[in-house]
């Protein structure tokens, strides 16, 4: 395929699509019912902002997290003021929108009202709020028993301004930095992706007037301006300059997708490009259509079509490798001393590290790649269970190939982190 139809076929699969209908409905009921207590007006939908990535015009299909303001009467200001006005507001929307969905999860959750829709696999967090007269916003915050300021309206212009001025490359863009993130386990948020692509564009005028036909080079670059970005704790958001927190240091999967994106330019107009624009941006990467000179099935599934993914935690997996008579090694150290596995190893596959809280559901995929996978008609690839105690997996080598392992945390329905490792077998069985 061509880059551009690469391209194109990538940003088309990544739009929000259908969904778009099913929040605006639900941005409306959500509206009406607050419009009815705080204003006592019926089937209103006006007073509310969508605000994040939703709000910004850079959301992905699988978008989870729905960010809406609800504007309050400013007469309510006074009466909400003291240290206990936050947590009594908060209560307030919370009841109002439990009378509306009396069967759906809300709780309050420091600055907002968490509704977790599950039937539709995503939630919306409501922020009642305050407009003062520059278009900022005060929020209620519980735990500082006071009431914060946002300014919502500053990073939507500025993002609006930058896409106008680089002929939506920059939506396009922070798109596809989304859609990298998903696909290889990267905790960032919206904010921070916006954030980093506005600084990209600040930094270049390179593509301000390019089409899909550069957008190889435009994620090479991207991705080397990423890699190359200092360590920091946060960055100042575009358009408000409000702070941005940096949850983990994202600059070593950075390299790892500018190093993949040169070995897909390097292929370009054949089928392997396909396939490593693929580990950069996902499954949304179209594959060119080959024949292959043997038959198996393939029967690799990808979680995206199981469960939304918005990756905003981490998860970090390892593996033990044993054999009789062999002392247990970590696979992560054998790949760093370039180690290959042979066959008849017993691999336990564990989680090492986790930032997301309990409850979740963990599920892990095994991948045989290659053409032995192939000539044995097995290459595997199903999303599966833990077959072991502590959401483990336990798998045994057993030919040659490169083969990958992927773990995924699920947390209301969405995959909030996923972590992969490498697992190469230098040998066939005896």
């Amino acid at each position: 395929m061509k880059v551009d139809e690469i391209f194109d076929a990538l940003l088309e699969n990544l739009k929000v699509g259908d969904a778009s209908t099913t929040v605006a409905a639900r941005r409306d009921e959500i509206t009406k019912a607050l419009n009815k207590d705080f204003r006592s007006v019926e089937g209103s939908t006006a007073n509310r902002l969508m605000v994040g990535s939703y709000g910004r015009h850079t959301a992905i299909r699988g978008i989870s997290d729905l960010d809406m303001i609800y504007i309050l009467p400013t007469s309510l200001r006074s009466s909400y003021s003291s240290e206990t006005g936050p947590r009594r507001m908060l209560n307030r929307v919370r009841d109002d929108l439990t009378a509306r969905y009396p069967n759906t999860n809300i709780r309050v959750d420091q600055c907002v009202v968490r509704a977790q829709f599950t039937s539709n696999k995503f939630k919306f967090e409501v922020q009642p709020a305050f407009e003062n007269s520059d278009g900022s916003f005060d929020y209620p915050d519980t735990k500082a028993e006071g009431w914060k300021v946002t300014k919502p309206r500053k990073e939507i212009a500025a993002t609006k301004d930058c896409n106008d001025r680089t002929s939506t490359n920059m939506r396009h863009l922070a798109r596809m930095a989304r859609a990298w993130k998903n696909a290889n386990g990267v905790a960032m948020g919206g904010l921070l992706i916006d954030t980093l692509v506005y600084r990209f564009f600040s930094a270049t005028s390179e593509y301000n007037d390019k089409g899909s036909l550069w957008f190889d080079f435009m994620a090479r670059d991207f991705f080397e301006f990423l890699m190359n970005e200092p360590d920091q704790d946060y960055y100042l958001a575009l358009g408000s300059n409000q702070r941005v927190r940096v949850k983990k240091r994202f600059q070593p999967k950075a390299k790892k997708a500018y190093n993949r994106c040169l070995d897909a330019i390097a292929n370009t107009g054949k089928a392997s490009a396909n396939k490593k624009w693929r580990e950069v941006f996902g499954s949304a990467v179209p594959l060119e259509v080959t024949k292959s000179a043997r038959s198996f099935k393939d029967t690799e599934e990808f979680i995206e079509s199981r469960y939304p993914v918005d990756i905003g935690e981490s998860v970090a997996i390892d593996c033990k490798v044993t054999q009789n008579g062999w002392r247990p090694a970590s696979l992560r150290e054998m790949l760093k001393s370039k180690t290959l596995l042979l066959p008849n190893k017993e691999l336990d596959f564990t989680i090492t590290e986790c930032s997301v809280s309990y409850p979740y559901e963990v599920k892990w995929k095994v991948l045989n790649r290659g053409d032995e996978a192939e000539r044995r008609d097995n290459i595997r690839g199903e999303i599966d269970s833990p077959n072991s105690a502590g959401n483990a997996r336990h798998e045994q080598t057993s030919f040659r190939g490169e083969h990958i392992v992927e773990c995924y945390i699920i947390k209301d329905g969405i995959v909030v982190a996923r972590d992969a490792i490498d697992v190469p077998i230098s040998t066939n069985a005896a």
